[in-house]
């Protein structure tokens, strides 16, 4: 179900606002989509247009459509350090970790992705 305090985009990546729902029964979720020029259905029409969903997301119901809503999960950065030993990979959160006797190289590794993404 959605939730009022949530953040959604649609199945194409487009920004949504969510107003309400508890609407109609039928489409309850109420908002708007951002229609920027170029995307979408009227390329010539820019902004915020008003859309409703089902309880689950779905524009149209029983369909897959551009138009679904997608929860936007946190991103998660991070930088981390990895030494590479000739037997070993370990890695370490502090970057001014003392290195070890026997490691050939220490890799910068920066992680960038949304919650829960690979799992």
């Amino acid at each position: 179900m959605i939730d009022i305090n949530k953040k959604y985009r649609t199945r194409d990546g487009r920004e949504v606002r969510i107003y309400a729902v508890d609407g109609a029964e039928c489409l309850p979720v109420h908002g708007a989509i951002k229609w920027v020029t170029g995307k979408g259905w009227e390329p010539h029409i820019a902004g915020w247009r008003p859309c409703s969903w089902t309880k689950n997301g779905k524009a149209v119901d029983g369909e897959e459509f551009s138009c679904d809503l997608i929860e936007v999960k946190p991103r998660i950065k991070r930088t981390l350090w990895v030494s590479v030993y000739p037997d070993e990979i370990t890695w370490l959160g502090v970057e001014g970790y003392a290195i070890g006797d026997g490691c050939l190289a220490r890799v910068k590794v920066e992680i960038d992705c949304e919650e829960g993404e690979g799992l």
